[in-house]
Order: C-alpha cells, then structure tokens, then sequence
C-alpha cells in the first residue's frame, strides 16, 4: 500500500529526468517549474544577429546545403520556410534551434527581413520553447516516449495554439481537427485550383488573396472553435506573402510561385535545384493587396460553427502596436503568470530581444509584464 501512494511521485520524478533540454516550459505548474529548472543548463542568449552585410541574390540550394532526408528523430513541424531551412542545413537538422540561429538560417537562406526574424524567432522561444535553455523545436508537441512518462508528458515545439500556428492556414488543417503540423494534400490541391483559376496556374497574390478568405469561411463553417484574434490574425495574412516574396527565385520578379516548386517547400522541406534567395530582405509585401481582396475583421466562432463574432479588442493592422502589446500581456504572461528567479531573468531578457523586432516607425512602446531587472 505504501508503494502505491508513492507512485505519483516516483512517476513525476521520472517525468522530470526524461525532460528535454528543448521541451517547452510554457504554460507548466510552478511545482512543475521548480522541479525542472534544476535539472537544466542555463546558457545566457546573445544578442538577435542583425542584418546582412551582403543580402544580394545568391544561390542558396548550393554545395553546402544540400537536402537531405528526415534521419530517425529529427522534428519538423507547421512552418515549410523553417522545416526547409533545417533539410538543407541552414538550420540544425534534427529541428531544435536557439533563436539566434532561426534568425541567421532565415536572412541566409530566404533573405526574410532581419526585424521580422527576429520577433518571429523569439516569439517563438517566448511560446513555444525553453527560455533557461535558449532552445526551441520547430515541431509540434509531441508525447515523450517511454515506461516512465505516460501522458501528458510532452514536449513542445510551434504548437501554442493562435499564435504562429494557427487556424486557416494554407496546407495545414485547423487543431480542432486532429492535425495542425502535416502537409494536408486535399488543402493543397484546393490551393492548386484557385492558382488555377485566379493565377493562371502560378500561386501570386491575387490567389493568396482568394484563398486565404476560402480558408476562413471554411473554418468559420466547420470548426466551433475557430479564431483569429490578435497575433494570430495578423500572421494569418501574412503567411500567405511569404511564399511570394522569399520562395520566389530571386533571379526572378514577378512574384509567381510555380505550383511544382511550391510543392517542394511545402510538402517535402526542400528548395528547388539551383534556387537563389530574393534578392534583398523581404517580409509581408503586398499584405494590403490579400487583405482587400475579402475584409475580414477580427473574431472568433462562439462555441459553433458560424457563430463569427467581431472582437473589438483585437489587434488589427491599423493597432499593430496593440499585436506586440497583447502578444506579451497576455500570450506570454498567461503562459508565465509568476515567474521568479532565473526564469524571470531569462523571460525578460528574451522580451528586450523580441521588442528588437518590433518596426521602429511603428513607434510602439515597450511593455514590462514581469518588471525591469
């Protein structure tokens, strides 16, 4: 009988040992935090990169990077960009990265814009990873694996839901149903007929204007729980310029992104043979074109299909400064309520790094959700 009221303790220290030095710490019990926290080695982060010296055109599929397949264990996730910057080296290629590296792989291989990369990267850390550690996976959560960790034992990786993933994306299905991270083949075939039909056979962005709304009705129409409120509001129009504006070759300026190469990123992490970045930083040009093709204001499904419902506290793009305050007081914070000690430290230096990528002409105000050290 004594043995058995022991288990749970002996079955959360086992939990504990078996915690990955990129498992996520967001959203844990503090009992769980400071149990963990121990365990870990601290490495104190550097500074964001900043930008290139040289962002010309360059050949990026080169004999240094070359595509290789998915070994046993490596992590790929919802975001092709980051699961093809991994298959070809530019980032570790078993998927767990420091935010540093996700912003150098990025500038390196797609000449993403350098402020962008950066509140992509340590958003992410922020959300999806482990501050104490500077690491982060660029997969999904996934269970550990073993006798001594039975579920919920997980490991996170871009899984925060509403955030960077999220609902309506282009060849992803919405978590509601089961399966937020893997290429869906029937979203993308619906992806090839509007390029069809709006793009003459090209993906561009009169059709990621068309799809993208496609998309939301469909979510509005059959997951009660569909949203698309603040971060994840913007970023859901934004990743549909991403393929235009960085998987486009940069040899190349009419920024239609053939359906053959679109399937390369998207569905096997892989650039096509001799592909060039863009050629200069890039980031979500041509965002107003998408959005005015269909209007959609923020909202949310209340509990059932078509129940949409405008929320008026959302972020939008005309209170964008509203998207980095309401990311940080209330994604991060609610993540983190009470963080004390070394976490504290390592969560607020991480936040002076993400306000690094928030756009100077914005004129936005940094916010302290923990205080200043």
């Amino acid at each position: 009988m004594r043995n058995f009221y022991l288990l749970p303790t002996l079955v959360f220290a086992a939990r504990v040992a078996a915690f990955p030095a990129y498992a996520s710490l967001a959203g844990l019990s503090e009992q769980e935090l400071d149990s963990i926290i121990p365990t870990l080695k601290t490495r104190e982060p550097p500074p964001p990169p900043g930008p290139l010296e040289d962002s010309s055109i360059k050949l990026v599929n080169d004999e240094a990077h070359p595509w290789e397949a998915l070994r046993p264990g490596d992590i790929r996730g919802p975001c092709p960009g980051l699961n093809t910057l991994a298959s070809h080296g530019y980032l570790p290629r078993n998927g767990v990265a420091t935010p540093a590296q996700i912003v150098t792989a990025a500038m390196e291989g797609f000449n993403f814009a350098n402020g962008a990369a950066i509140f992509a990267a340590y958003g992410a850390l922020l959300v999806d990873g482990n501050p104490i550690t500077d690491l982060v996976s660029i997969g999904g959560k996934t269970p550990l694996t073993g006798p001594d960790t039975p579920p919920p034992a997980i490991v996170g990786g871009l899984n925060t839901h509403g955030t960077f993933e999220g609902d309506a994306s282009l060849t992803r299905g919405d978590a509601f149903f089961g399966n937020n991270h893997d290429f869906n083949e029937t979203l993308f075939e619906q992806l090839a007929d509007f390029s069809n039909q709006f793009g003459g056979g090209k993906y561009n962005l009169t059709v990621a204007g068309e799809f993208k709304f496609k998309r939301i009705q469909d979510s509005i129409a059959t997951n009660p729980e569909f949203s698309l409120v603040n971060h994840r509001y913007i970023t859901v129009y934004g990743e549909t310029t991403l393929p235009v504006n960085l998987l486009v070759d940069g040899r190349r300026s009419d920024g239609q992104l053939g359906l053959d190469d679109m399937r390369e990123f998207f569905q096997f992490s892989r650039m096509p043979d001799g592909f060039f970045r863009a050629n200069g930083p890039k980031s979500n040009e041509g965002i107003d074109i998408v959005i005015q093709a269909h209007p959609v204001r923020p909202g949310r499904n209340l509990g059932k299909v078509n129940s949409y419902t405008f929320d008026p506290t959302s972020a939008d793009f005309s209170t964008l400064c509203s998207r980095y305050e309401n990311f940080v007081n209330q994604t991060v914070k609610g993540l983190y309520p009470n963080p004390t000690g070394q976490l504290r430290k390592a969560l607020n230096r991480n936040l002076d790094y993400l306000f690094q990528g928030v756009d100077s002409a914005l004129g936005c105000t940094q916010v302290f959700p923990y205080g200043r050290d």
